[in-house]
């Protein structure tokens, strides 16, 4: 009798990775470690689980847009927006400083500009992406199931770590801004379950942060509508 769970071409590795048995816990805990060696490695283990366990691309959020050109557009128009509204009324309201001194050293910094850009486009715009929103997706909602209920309780548990990671490096403003981001792009993704338009928001959101601390003018946005 064939096993209704089994996918094309499956196999008992693949359905070990995919559950939450002994291999399954242990592949989370590598995928999961893996940014504690180098990052972004493991958004590259979430692609290489998903490739092994036979998990459909789709289910970690790539899926094929109707049009490339309407998500670039979307995402850069809302990566962008965002950034803008977040420096300028957000963080204000929430007692954040007018400047992220974790990134002053940006401020006219040409020679800085190519690593930055590698840290927006690659390990944050990516790896974050398919870290926080595509993989933990996925296997949260294994554990939670997708109702409603179940979608809010993922989107909460992911902002919270999204938001905790940022700690570290820019202490509780950035905690701050990381956790609304998180549930912002969390609650997108769980009403459209794809990754792209979040990927390319996310890069368009960091390269304008990265451009108004570049120009030396993110005290001037951050005090645009409290003086």
């Amino acid at each position: 009798m064939s096993n209704p769970a089994a996918r094309p071409d499956d196999d008992r590795l693949a359905r070990h990775l995919r559950g939450f048995g002994l291999i399954g816990l242990l592949a989370i805990v590598v995928v999961l470690s893996g940014n504690y060696l180098w990052i972004p490695l493991s958004s590259l283990l979430v692609l290489l689980w998903a490739w092994r366990s036979r998990t459909p691309w789709r289910e970690i959020g790539f899926v094929r847009p109707q049009s490339w050109l309407t998500t670039l557009l979307l995402g850069v128009l809302l990566g962008c927006v965002f950034k803008l509204v977040m420096k300028a009324l957000v963080m204000p309201l929430l007692g954040a400083p007018p400047t992220n001194a974790a990134f002053q050293f940006l401020v006219g910094n040409t020679a800085a500009l190519p690593h930055i850009l590698y840290v927006v486009i690659v390990i944050a715009g990516f790896g974050e992406e398919i870290l926080f929103r595509g993989y933990a997706f996925e296997r949260l909602g294994k554990l939670f199931g997708h109702s409603t209920w179940a979608k809010t309780l993922i989107v909460v548990l992911t902002s919270a770590w999204f938001g905790w990671e940022h700690y570290p490096l820019q202490g509780l403003p950035g905690v701050q801004q990381a956790a609304i981001v998180g549930l912002a792009f969390g609650a997108i993704y769980a009403a459209t379950g794809n990754l792209w338009t979040l990927i390319i928001a996310h890069i368009a959101f960091d390269l304008t942060a990265v451009a108004i601390i570049y120009f030396n003018i993110e005290a001037q946005i951050a005090h645009l509508i409290f003086r």
